[in-house]
């Protein structure tokens, strides 16, 4: 039960944590005017989970790709909405990766990218299972509005 059940409360406990805390309103609490203005509406964003389990003896390593590849992700490209990695507090080789993509074809170009094929190159031998999970937010309007809009 619990093995089925993890994944999802993950995936709420990541959801909760980004789309409370990655607006882009730039202190505009205006509802409508943020998701009017928002360059990539959420209905057409991709979201995924990747659930990985690495080699704990090479975690470290993983890493070391992992955080070189999401900062550089977040910094290039405009269509790469949230890479946000986690771990199981227990089972720290256990990682959840929380990805937005503005839409599949900001998804398709990212995966070609230098650096995403070095991360996939480079920890190939590292991961010991892949599983992704293609997501569907359940209120999409809540990425795009700010906790200060709901006071």
């Amino acid at each position: 039960m619990i093995k089925t059940v993890f994944p999802f409360l993950i995936a709420a406990v990541v959801f909760m944590v980004v789309f409370a805390n990655c607006s882009s309103n730039n202190g505009n609490n205006n509802k409508e005017t943020n998701m009017k203005d928002n360059p990539f509406p959420a209905e057409n964003n991709k979201v995924r989970l990747s659930m990985i389990t690495v080699d704990p003896t090479r975690l470290d390593e993983y890493n070391a790709f992992l955080k070189e590849e999401i900062e550089t992700s977040m910094r290039l490209e405009p269509g790469v909405l949230t890479l946000y990695a986690v771990s199981e507090k227990d089972n720290l080789n256990k990682v959840v990766i929380l990805e937005i993509y503005a839409d599949e074809a900001a998804y398709q170009q990212h995966i070609k990218t230098p650096h995403f094929l070095k991360y996939k190159e480079g920890t190939l031998d590292m991961v010991q299972s892949l599983e992704l999970i293609d997501m569907t937010p359940l209120i999409p309007e809540w990425r795009q509005i700010n906790k200060t809009t709901l006071h």
